[in-house]
């Protein structure tokens, strides 16, 4: 076997790997923005070509105020949605004025096998300027049909009190037949902002 020496000791003159090192990186597959819609359906781009994908949630903004976003998935290409979840939540708030801080489990954001949709965010979003919320869901081997699906959620938000609101969400869809659409709707009215697909190589 050969044995590759670097020819420059800084990591900026690196241009390119060895074909047989993987780069671990990020694929872009799909970019939706929501313009005061109510759903956003991701149909295609997940299938058995990567073990991970990522969603990236980019300053969603609801137009009701006291709203939030949640996701369903499908294993029919979106026909239809309502996979049985289990899920658990806990949030860390800190108020802006610092008049409350908090940590703990938050029950009404948990689902026990429910159809329900699940809440990305523990706290329900104003509908101002500021009120907005960022993160990301990972969602694993979702082609599999031996294993449930298992998912993690972590978002950020400038919630209705208004504070900073850190919400982890984590849980699995019970079933195992593949899963091949993800969508997310408000809970009620509408909302704006931009989610993004990413495989994990």
């Amino acid at each position: 076997m050969a044995l590759l020496f670097a020819k420059n000791n800084s990591l900026s003159a690196v241009t390119a790997l060895p074909a047989s090192v993987s780069g671990g990186g990020l694929n872009l597959i799909s970019s939706q923005t929501a313009s005061s819609s109510t759903t956003i359906s991701f149909t295609s781009g997940i299938d058995s070509t990567y073990d991970q994908y990522i969603f990236k949630f980019i300053n969603i903004n609801a137009g009701t105020s006291d709203t939030r976003l949640e996701l369903k998935g499908s294993t029919n290409t979106g026909s239809s949605y309502g996979i049985t979840k289990t899920t658990t939540a806990f949030q860390v708030s800190h108020g802006e004025d610092d008049s409350y801080t908090a940590f703990a489990y938050v029950t009404s954001s948990d689902l026990a096998q429910s159809t329900s949709g699940q809440r990305i965010l523990n706290q329900g979003m104003g509908n101002s300027a500021d009120d907005n919320l960022s993160g990301e869901m990972f969602l694993f081997n979702p082609s599999s049909t031996s294993f449930v699906k298992h998912f993690i959620i972590r978002t950020i938000q400038n919630d209705k009190n208004p504070g900073a609101n850190d919400s982890f969400i984590a849980g699995y869809f019970n079933t195992t037949s593949a899963i091949d659409a993800i969508q997310f709707a408000q809970s009620s009215g509408n909302f704006n902002g931009t989610i993004k697909l990413y495989g994990v190589t």
